[in-house]
């Protein structure tokens, strides 16, 4: 699944062929995708893009009748910028072509995408993002905003913290290293770990998705960016994917358990 390195980098590829165009043509080729595509979005013809940005794993583009679409990758999307004429791909749902000649398509084999249309001004009160915790990479998000939320929560510190409403987009991969690196078992309680570990997590979790923003994401499977290029941050994983081979730090064996219905990998010596 694209988490949110993936977004950011699909965010930054698209953005500036988006932002200042105007929408000439809307195309849906099939609606059935995680929620039904609204007709409405064949009004959009005619409306220009204000400006494109992300919530969490959503991009939103937002028009000039104040309206938003609102775009999900799901498993296995994934959206590019394409020049009108391009030969149609196998799975390619939804599409704008502009009038700089560019089409924004959305590829989506599994179809658990979404093309969503939000008629709300203020966006971050939609259903979809209103209960979503702070941006891993903002000031909000830090040790003492997960020490607070963890008391009295029984629940392992890996399924914690890739819960929407403590931090937006720290998926599978993420968690994984960034408890690793800092130290920390994936199943340990979320309400043992101490202040200051939080504090290091926080900040590990901030390096872990910056780095992988940096090199594009990770290439998981069939995960492409909006130039069609794969992410390159899988090269750099400490422990995710590694069950049975030797930590990098130490001559542990990485153990792999099940947390959640997830397979967690951690060492066993260097995680406590």
């Amino acid at each position: 699944m694209p988490e949110l390195p993936e977004v950011e980098t699909t965010l930054k590829g698209i953005r500036p062929w988006l932002v200042g165009q105007q929408i000439e043509v809307v195309n849906v080729f099939n609606h059935a995708m995680r929620w039904p595509i609204p007709t409405a979005v064949y009004d959009l013809v005619g409306q220009q893009i204000c400006e494109v940005r992300r919530r969490a794993k959503y991009l939103l583009i937002q028009l000039s009748n104040h309206s938003h679409l609102i775009l999900h990758l799901g498993m296995s999307g994934v959206i590019r910028v394409l020049e009108h004429d391009e030969v149609y791909a196998k799975h390619d749902h939804f599409e704008l072509i502009l009038n700089n000649g560019k089409s924004l398509r959305l590829n989506d084999p599994r179809r658990f995408g979404c093309v969503l249309l939000a008629d709300d001004k203020d966006i971050n009160q939609h259903p979809l993002l209103s209960q979503l915790g702070p941006e891993p990479l903002s000031e909000t998000f830090d040790g003492r905003w997960l020490k607070q939320l963890a008391k009295n929560r029984k629940v392992a510190v890996k399924n914690f913290i890739m819960n929407n409403h403590t931090v937006v987009g720290v998926g599978n991969i993420y968690a994984a290293e960034s408890l690793f690196l800092a130290g920390i078992r994936p199943d340990k309680k979320a309400s043992s770990i101490s202040l200051k570990k939080y504090h290091e997590l926080a900040d590990v979790i901030k390096k872990v998705l910056s780095r992988a923003i940096a090199v594009g994401g990770t290439t998981l499977k069939d995960f492409k960016d909006a130039e069609g290029k794969p992410g390159y941050f899988k090269q750099a994983l400490n422990v995710y994917g590694r069950a049975g081979e030797v930590c990098v730090q130490c001559d542990a064996t990485i153990n792999n358990i099940i947390i959640g219905q997830r397979a967690s990998c951690y060492c066993p010596n260097c995680q406590k």
